[in-house]
């Protein structure tokens, strides 16, 4: 069988929510921002779930992009149904490599992405969102971070993390992530953070609904899928008290 990515696994059993801090962390750091009459970026959009949601709430023009054709394909047909084309674009995308003009966007919003990259490729991301923000533009961003300064502990983690989901990850403390982000020249507005709830069942009942988390539950346990959710989740409960989410609003402020 191919093994397939992580977020792509959850997406098929039916997951809408594949953020590690859940619904919740995503409100938070939405409401941190005002999208009214705004251009907006969300790189890593997958099937579009908080693209539709902001372009149907606010007065604002959404462009959202993502590596995956299939997501991006899913996003486009649940956008012809809809009346939100004057507002909303999906398209393919690579953050490493943004097709846009400088200056072009005032809110930027990346979930569950920079965690995928090693730490020079998190560079050069953070070094695109600035070139395509405006100036004083809001960076918004949610990841996985680690809440123990084990390092031994951290490349465990890690590697049964990747091993899990079939895909390298390179999570960091909130120390190191707020290095990160001065590093590529952004300074932090505000930070939350916490245990993650991506695979808790309370965090699922609160991200899907119970019928929903019941259904996901009921295909997971398929013969087909049985096996790696069971990996995944294993990780998830094993380092339930390494593992966390750190949600951060950031600015840019661009020299005259």
């Amino acid at each position: 069988m191919a093994k397939i990515i992580g977020h792509t696994f959850l997406a098929k059993l039916g997951k809408k929510r594949l953020r590690p801090g859940g619904i919740k962390a995503t409100n938070w750091l939405l409401k941190q921002a005002d999208f009214i009459n705004k251009e907006i970026l969300e790189v890593a959009c997958n099937i579009g779930t908080t693209s539709f949601m902001l372009a149907k709430k606010y007065k604002c023009h959404i462009t959202a992009i993502d590596r995956d054709k299939n997501a991006i394909l899913k996003a486009q047909e649940k956008l012809r149904k809809t009346n939100l084309a004057s507002k909303l674009t999906f398209s393919l995308g690579n953050a490493l490599m943004l097709d846009f003009k400088d200056n072009q966007f005032d809110i930027i919003l990346n979930e569950a992405m920079l965690t995928m990259l090693n730490d020079e490729s998190k560079h050069l991301a953070l070094q695109q969102y600035q070139r395509v923000l405006k100036n004083n533009g809001i960076l918004l961003t949610h990841d996985i971070c680690f809440l123990t300064d084990d390092l031994e502990l951290q490349k465990l983690i890690s590697a049964e993390l990747s091993k899990a989901i079939n895909l390298q990850v390179v999570p960091r403390t909130i120390a190191e992530w707020k290095q990160i982000f001065k590093k590529a020249g952004f300074h932090n507005l505000a930070i939350k953070s916490g245990r993650a709830t991506l695979l808790n069942p309370i965090g699922m009942i609160k991200d899907e609904g119970l019928l929903n988390t019941l259904k996901i539950i009921i295909r997971a346990h398929k013969k087909e899928n049985k096996q790696q959710f069971k990996a995944m989740y294993r990780v998830f409960k094993n380092y339930k008290a390494a593992i966390g989410f750190i949600a951060v609003v950031s600015q840019i402020n661009k020299p005259d």
